[in-house]
């Protein structure tokens, strides 16, 4: 599936709830459905900067793919990456890189995010984002 696609899916996922506290509930359940990062990943070198929780990122190529694993000392926090990993882990870091991200407003979640949490989220995609910048650089 293309980026585009799987983002499409999430959209629909989420409008199948009525209210914010299911949202949270679905968000939770991703988060347990989440890659897991190794242990000796978590790193400081793989913190997500700017996240009021410990956000873990590693990524990897392979065959031309980049797959990201993730973990969080936050449920939360855990369902935001685990639905940022879903749309992009297996995907070209081109495509990556050139990703439109609006599907996030589209399902409500900046907005109903605290200002801090909502910081990470835009930390955690800048952080997705330079890993494909860095792999498409190797590539080239």
């Amino acid at each position: 599936m293309t980026i585009q696609e799987i983002q499409e899916e999430i959209v629909d996922e989420f409008s199948m709830f009525d209210d914010w506290m299911q949202r949270y509930e679905y968000m939770i359940e991703l988060g347990k459905s989440l890659p897991l990062i190794e242990e000796k990943y978590k790193t400081d070198n793989n913190i997500i900067k700017g996240c009021q929780s410990k956000v873990w990122v590693h990524a990897e190529m392979n065959d031309d793919k980049i797959e990201f694993t993730a973990d969080s000392d936050a449920i939360i926090t855990k369902g935001i990456i685990a639905i940022l990993i879903r749309a992009f882990s297996g995907q070209h870091p081109k495509d990556i890189i050139d990703a439109d991200t609006s599907f996030i407003d589209e399902i409500g979640l900046k907005e109903h995010l605290s200002p801090t949490r909502a910081n990470g989220l835009v930390s955690m995609i800048k952080q997705l984002k330079m890993y494909a910048i860095a792999y498409q650089t190797q590539l080239n």
